[in-house]
């Protein structure tokens, strides 16, 4: 059964956009929190998604951000997310995140099977991360 590891509250700050002949891209700036059992802490600045589409091809994204905050047990630690995904047939976004820590106690992230889901809040998008019960600690 997979259970919800982290929630990353995004808020758009800025958006660059590029529409080519072949394809367009969009850039889009964030920053915000995440939470959950595991970790509690902010975006740091520098958070982008980068959206492209060429022509003839699904739209493609990969967002990439550094949180920094406290780990479950109180230490502080920081993780890399590289959240890389596209849009299904129905439009709805499935990521397939790649994560990096510093937290000894949050290591299994870089192994566990982690999948995304992406909804719509005032102002943003939030972020669902998701793994299977059996793969922590």
């Amino acid at each position: 059964m997979k259970k919800e590891i982290l929630t990353v509250n995004v808020k758009l700050t800025k958006f660059d956009e590029v529409k080519g002949q072949s394809g367009e891209a969009l850039m889009i700036h964030f920053d915000g929190d995440a939470t959950g059992e595991y970790f509690n802490g902010i975006i740091l600045p520098g958070g982008v998604d980068t959206q492209k589409e060429i022509k003839g091809s699904a739209r493609a994204l990969s967002a990439r951000y550094i949180l920094e905050g406290k780990d479950f047990k109180g230490n502080a630690c920081k993780i890399f997310v590289e959240n890389n995904g596209s849009f299904d047939e129905n439009g709805n976004i499935v990521t397939h995140p790649t994560i990096l820590t510093d937290s000894v106690d949050l290591a299994f992230f870089e192994t566990a099977d982690i999948t995304g889901t992406i909804s719509d809040i005032p102002g943003g998008v939030q972020i669902h991360l998701w793994m299977e019960d059996s793969e922590e600690l």
